[in-house]
Parts: structure tokens; sequence; C-alpha cells
């Protein structure tokens, strides 16, 4: 099996919603044999020059961490998105390997992002889990292609609701927000319908 990505929010040299990402490791490790459980709180440790502002904490693994890094962030201004399918995309973990969503990403014909529909279902954008407002409510199509800890959360708390969303009812809603480690409702960027091209 390929090596797998966590990312982690560091934020004033605090892991936020660790438990969610240590959930998604052992998941994700239970693809490998005799592994031994790890503890992300106890393995990883902050250095100093990254206890102040903003940073990815980056676990690289497999059946054994293979490097931890911490690259400081930068939000990325969305205010576009285009349509792109493809039925063959995977992405069930979060794989370093990221050739494919680069290669979907490179479709977006001066879009700031992408919404993949896979077989006339919406999944995800480049960037992370989508949400569509529909002048009440949030929603997430119920078959994305990461289920990313976010939008764990925000379901667990009942912020955002679950369900099919289809290519053909994209525009039937208001807007469009992506949410990921960093995104949240409450900071997340929200896309007009009439900024999706197809």
């Amino acid at each position: 099996m390929c090596l797998l990505l966590e990312t982690i929010k560091l934020e004033n040299g605090k892991l936020v919603n660790l438990e969610y990402h240590q959930q998604r490791f052992n998941f994700a490790r239970q693809q490998f044999e005799k592994v031994e459980q790890i503890n992300l709180h106890d393995t990883i440790e902050i250095p100093e020059n990254a206890k102040e502002g903003l940073f990815r904490c980056r676990v690289t693994y497999g059946s054994k961490i293979e490097k931890i890094e911490f690259i400081p962030h930068q939000y990325r201004e969305i205010k576009s998105l285009k349509i792109v399918r493809d039925n063959s995309i995977d992405y069930t973990y979060k794989y370093a390997d990221r050739s494919h969503l680069k290669k979907l990403y490179k479709q977006r014909e001066g879009c700031d992002d992408i919404i993949i529909v896979k077989h006339e279902k919406v999944t995800d954008s480049f960037t992370g889990n989508l949400l569509f407002f529909d002048g009440s409510d949030w929603f997430t199509p119920d078959q994305p292609l990461l289920k990313g800890t976010q939008r764990k959360y925000l379901l667990d708390n009942k912020q955002i609701i679950e369900k099919q969303i289809l290519f053909k009812d994209i525009f039937s809603y208001e807007k469009v927000g992506i949410i990921n480690v960093f995104y949240s409702l409450n900071n997340m960027p929200v896309v007009k319908n009439s900024f999706i091209r197809k």
C-alpha cells in the first residue's frame, strides 16, 4: 500500500481536532498487517519555531510514521469553481501521492478550484470537502472521495447534513462552501452558483 498523509492544523502550538485525526489514522493503518498502535499526541513533538502562528503538521506514514513536517500555512483565495468529471478516481485514503487529483485540478480552466463529479455524483473539490447551501441548511455530498475530519466534526455536531448531491442538482443550490482542516463554517471560502462553470 502507498504512503498516506495526515494533515493536522497546528494553531499557536495546539493540534486542532486531534481526536478526529487519530480516528482516521487508526482506520487507515488497519489496512496494514501487524501494526502497533501509535498515539499521535505522544508522538508529535512540536518544535519551538512552530509554537506560534498557523502551520500544517504533515504526518507521512504507512505501517509506521515515516516523517513529520511543520509547514507554515497560508490561506488561498477561492472565488470560482469548475466542474470536472472523473469516474475512476479513488481517494478513500489520504494518499501522499496526489497526482490524480492534481491532474484534475489542472483542468480548472482559470477557475480557483474544482468540483469533482464521479458517476454523476458530486464528491469533493481539490482543496477539501464540499458544502451546498439551499437558503436554509448546508448539505455535504454523501459520497465524498475522502471523509475529512472537519466534515466528520460538523456532521457529529449536526451543523451540516449529509445528502446525495448529483451533477444536475448543483445549480439548484445558492452557493458552495469548501471545508478542510483549516476551513470550517465560520471561515470557509464560499462561491455563488453564478461563479461555477460547467
